[in-house]
């Protein structure tokens, strides 16, 4: 049987390993996350959040609906992203499966959320169960099979692309995806896509990237080319996306 006490213990622990927008390529990738999903948004929707992380993604999202409600079993997270968002976002401190509103959600956001949960399958079923009549959920998940991940594997730093690697193992990572496995459980809970593709074509590893950015090697003319990159190269894009409503 879950025992709730634990799960909330390890979603403290990894708070202390978690890399939080203190990282220009995870400011980076949120805010190029939400500007790929606002053309399939309307104002003056209801939206929901699972995981708020330091808040960061959640500030974004904020400004493109009429009221946010964000899940989280951290409540080190939940304090922290109080601080940075509007007055129109509310925070419950709870495990996802615990989650029972007394509403339904036109927008559901599982940004890097799916590589968490132990079922996946499972939350998907409870997020479909959150939407309302042509709502929309929003997915994003690491990529496998990202150009930097295939590097370190032809590098002899991987073995095998789903190993779970140490900066996996930080965030807090069950599972490794790509398009294949993400579809599987995408379609096993009876939803279907009206978009997916990959964000930011990821050179490099994560503190490369960051490195890269923060000296200015990739400027803005660089890192668009990246984000367009990811359309037409989604297999080696860092995350991957997509876009889901009931059957």
């Amino acid at each position: 049987m879950r025992d709730p006490n634990n799960e909330m213990e390890f979603l403290e622990s990894v708070t202390h390993t978690y890399v939080t927008s203190d990282s220009a390529q995870d400011r980076l990738i949120k805010t190029l996350a939400v500007r790929t999903f606002k053309p399939y948004m309307r104002a003056g929707k209801r939206a929901l959040e699972f995981g708020c992380c330091d808040g960061f993604m959640t500030n974004l999202i904020a400004g493109h609906v009429a009221q946010l409600t964000v899940v989280d079993g951290s409540q080190t997270f939940i304090d922290i992203a109080k601080k940075r968002v509007p007055n129109n976002v509310d925070f419950v401190h709870t495990l996802f499966e615990d989650f029972s509103p007394a509403v339904k959600f036109d927008y559901i956001f599982a940004t890097y959320v799916l590589e968490h949960v132990g079922d996946a399958v499972g939350f998907l079923k409870l997020a479909r169960s959150l939407l309302a009549e042509d709502g929309l959920l929003f997915i994003v998940v690491p990529n496998a099979r990202a150009f930097s991940r295939q590097l370190a594997r032809h590098m002899g730093l991987l073995d095998d692309l789903f190993v779970l690697t140490q900066n996996d193992i930080n965030h807090g990572h069950r599972r490794v995806y790509d398009r294949i496995s993400l579809n599987r459980d995408i379609d096993a809970a009876g939803m279907s896509q009206v978009g997916q593709g990959g964000l930011l074509l990821k050179l490099l590893a994560d503190f490369q990237m960051d490195q890269l950015i923060e000296n200015g090697t990739l400027g803005e003319p660089q890192l668009e080319g990246l984000y367009k990159m990811g359309f037409e190269y989604p297999d080696l894009a860092g995350s991957l996306f997509s876009v889901c409503r009931n059957s």
